[in-house]
């Protein structure tokens, strides 16, 4: 018997074991959770103790269909999406040990949920321009500035924090990295609603907050190295690979099979392209998916994350043409400040106004064809702007 198929059943067993322990059924729901977590079945390919096993990561999916078999509840991903894609992989990186057993079960089982405090009114695209300050106050940090394009910042008790700590050096090696406490007073958030009419983004203003040494994530002025790894997870995250026929392809794809009135040729033809290119990048998304489970992720999720915008607007487009007059159609502009984000949800007009934030988010388009451009393809890089600093050269 192979080692691959003996850890498969003994992880198995485990499973088995946990569920004659803790029933579902009549397990209450948080109770569930930590356990789980403490039991190494939350994130399996995380150390033990961390809510792992130090398995590969591919048998967290059979972990998590024997438990959803079993009737167990989940930890709600959809509403803590930031926190288990984000800051989860980046604080088991950086993190120090107390970090770790501080954060993580709280994160997982949604306990405390996360937001990302990066994007900034006056730095655009360019992460590095930050002008968010951090400054040095006894036993800790003084922070005062502006974020913005937050999701869920108004459910977050935490975010990870990017800040400038040093404007004497250059503006990638004077930033440094923060966990910071959402309920601090000198917090403020604020909605932004969007074209969809809801509000699930905010702009954060930080006013005199209050963050101690023991919140620094990795060493000062290594905020750029922690927040690539931060933004590489975030690419991936956002597009990983799915079952097939799901997403906006999917939901694209069923339109047309239950409104046979409604097609024609030329338009049959785009959606069969679009599903394919879908199948494509569901292929692609799988290769990285087993190439993250061996390491950290790296640039190619960029490309993934592109695909995904891409075949999202291409998609819910399509769903309008198909749909002609009903297309129309809006069901609801009430603002909302929603608690989880369903992309695929309500109705058609709503899945093509949000799919338009899908190459923002995450890192706009522009900028990931760049990062695609040099450091998956290595094609030369286009001289920066400050003292012609080309992107090989500055800190990862």
């Amino acid at each position: 018997m192979s080692n691959e198929v003996t850890i498969r059943e003994d992880l198995r067993r485990q499973v088995a074991a946990f569920l004659a322990e803790h029933n579902p059924s009549s397990t209450e729901r948080l109770e569930f959770l930590r356990a789980r977590f403490d039991a190494g079945l939350a994130w399996v390919w995380f150390p033990p103790g961390l809510g792992g096993l130090s398995l590969p990561r591919e048998l967290q999916s059979e972990v998590d269909s024997l438990l959803t078999a079993a009737g167990a509840p989940d930890n709600d991903p959809q509403v803590n999406g930031i926190g288990l894609g984000m800051a989860a992989p980046t604080i088991l990186a950086f993190g120090t040990a107390e970090q770790k057993q501080r954060y993580l079960r709280p994160l997982w089982t949604g306990e405390e949920i996360w937001c990302q405090l990066f994007s900034e009114p006056g730095a655009g695209s360019d992460l590095a321009a930050v002008s968010t300050r951090a400054v040095r106050n006894g036993d800790g940090w003084v922070v005062n500035g502006q974020k913005v394009w937050t999701s869920s910042a108004h459910l977050a008790s935490w975010a990870i924090l990017l800040a400038r700590t040093d404007p004497a050096v250059s503006k990638h090696a004077g930033l440094t990295y923060f966990l910071c406490d959402m309920t601090d007073p000198g917090i403020e958030v604020r909605p932004l609603r969007q074209i969809t009419g809801e509000a699930e983004f905010n702009e954060v203003f930080l006013t005199d907050v209050h963050i101690p040494h023991s919140q620094r994530l990795g060493a000062e002025g290594e905020g750029w190295k922690v927040a690539n790894a931060t933004l590489n997870n975030e690419r991936v995250f956002i597009g990983r690979s799915a079952p097939r026929e799901t997403g906006m392809v999917g939901t694209v794809a069923r339109t047309w099979r239950e409104r046979p009135d409604l097609r024609t040729p030329e338009l049959h033809a785009r959606i069969v392209r679009s599903w394919v290119e879908a199948e494509v990048v569901r292929l692609a998304g799988e290769r990285l998916r087993q190439k993250s489970a061996i390491g950290q992720p790296g640039p190619e999720g960029a490309a993934m994350k592109l695909a995904f915008a891409r075949l999202a607007q291409e998609a819910s487009g399509l769903e309008l043409e198909l749909l002609a007059d009903e297309g129309l159609r809006y069901s609801d502009w009430t603002m909302v400040r929603p608690r989880r984000l369903d992309l695929t949800g309500r109705d058609a007009g709503y899945r093509y106004l949000r799919a338009k934030g899908n190459s923002i988010e995450g890192g706009t388009s522009e900028i990931l064809r760049n990062v695609v451009a040099e450091r998956v393809l290595g094609l030369p890089a286009e001289p920066r702007a400050d003292k012609n600093i080309p992107w090989k050269d500055l800190p990862r």
